[in-house]
């Protein structure tokens, strides 16, 4: 209710494939953001969760009903309801059946999901700290103390970064630290430490074994005709952290932040052994985009409890890439290695004529204008 330009829709959904049609700017990626705000506790466009309001309301209420497995959390009934509720000037409240969460943090990873989006090109074109966020964003789906060590040590560098620039504005940039700012120092640089080596980690064994589940997805969408390649780079793989730190102190007072960490880490992306950004065509970089997104989806379930697989949202996803290569990616989705997927486009005959015969239980829904509605289409009909 509320939520952007959908001021209000109670839909049903089929547990495999929902496809959402409709032209541009009707709201078709504001419901797969719903869904994805019921997963991570924020839209996966605007951080600032007023800005998520219908602009005519004061409040809105996304509410999901899920088919969570047995052993997860329970205080009785409805326990596989979620609800979010933010209001204008208020802190968002979660709620898991009758429970309120004291800390959001608490509900990521109960339901694990995936978005391909068209913003994920910023993973290939923008800094590092998207690419990070990738990494952070599956870890943190299953390795509930991986996001309280990257919360812990993001706090304790926006600490540090405080400190250097307190210490260049009181000596006008030319002070060397005292014994007092010496001591503050190696005490923060020892606590972030220890958050960085867990953190390290975690990414290090991520990456060993996502890079064979993400070359083999390529593979089956390209057909095996190219060859793509991921790197982690870290400045933990060849030096002492603490003591980095330590001997770049007074270089940090001058830059006025710090600059040794895993807060600096990056994945590097190639493709027949160059850099992806340089030598991909637009049709190999989104072909990248997505086996990279459907690799995350497999190496999910493979990690989380009780076989859960993530809910998929696929938007737009068929722009730039050829017909052989979005047949590929269709049969892909289909197969049982995913669950339930949500997909968009323009173009309402495409997706009906790509999706609907592959499963029965697959629906459609028509937004425009905010107003989403379920559709009948027959296979039968589709293939006369």
């Amino acid at each position: 209710m509320n939520y952007k330009n959908i001021q209000e829709a109670d839909l049903c959904f089929s547990p495999k494939i929902n496809c959402l049609v409709g032209n541009n700017g009707m709201g078709k990626t504001n419901v797969l953001d719903a869904v994805y705000y019921l997963s991570f506790c924020k839209s996966a466009f605007n951080n600032i969760d007023s800005q998520n309001i219908c602009h005519t309301a004061d409040f809105c209420m996304i509410q999901g009903e899920y088919d969570l497995p047995s052993g997860m959390p329970s205080d009785g009934e409805n326990t596989d309801v979620v609800t979010c509720g933010i209001k204008r000037g208020r802190k968002k409240q979660f709620r898991l059946g009758k429970k309120n969460y004291t800390r959001l943090i608490d509900h990521i990873g109960l339901i694990p999901l995936v978005m391909i989006s068209p913003q994920d090109t910023e993973l290939i074109v923008e800094g590092s700290d998207e690419r990070r966020r990738f990494m952070d964003v599956v870890i943190s789906q299953y390795d509930k103390p991986y996001l309280q060590h990257l919360l812990e040590y993001n706090a304790l560098l926006k600490q540090r970064n405080s400190l250097l620039k307190q210490i260049e504005e009181q000596n006008a940039g030319g002070a060397v630290a005292n014994q007092d700012t010496d001591t503050l120092f190696d005490v923060l640089e020892m606590q972030m430490v220890r958050h960085a080596e867990y953190i390290y980690g975690q990414r290090t064994r991520f990456v060993e074994v996502f890079i064979p589940v993400f070359q083999d997805i390529y593979g089956r969408i390209a057909q095996n005709r190219e060859q793509v390649g991921l790197r982690y780079i870290s400045q933990l793989q060849d030096r002492d952290m603490q003591e980095a730190m330590r001997r770049t102190r007074q270089r940090d007072l001058v830059l006025g932040w710090t600059s040794q960490g895993t807060h600096k880490d990056d994945l590097e992306m190639r493709q027949a052994g160059y850099p992806l950004k340089q030598v991909g065509s637009q049709g190999q970089q989104k072909t990248y985009l997505v086996a990279l997104k459907l690799a995350q989806a497999v190496f999910l379930a493979g990690r989380l409890e009780k076989a859960v697989k993530p809910i998929m949202l696929l938007d737009d996803i068929f722009d730039k890439l050829d017909a052989l290569r979005v047949e590929n990616i269709v049969k892909l989705v289909n197969s049982d290695a995913f669950g339930q997927i949500f997909i968009t486009d323009t173009d309402r005959q495409h997706l009906v004529d790509l999706l609907l015969p592959l499963h029965e239980t697959s629906k459609v829904f028509l937004v425009e204008d905010g107003v989403v509605k379920e559709i009948e289409e027959s296979v039968d009909t589709k293939t006369e």
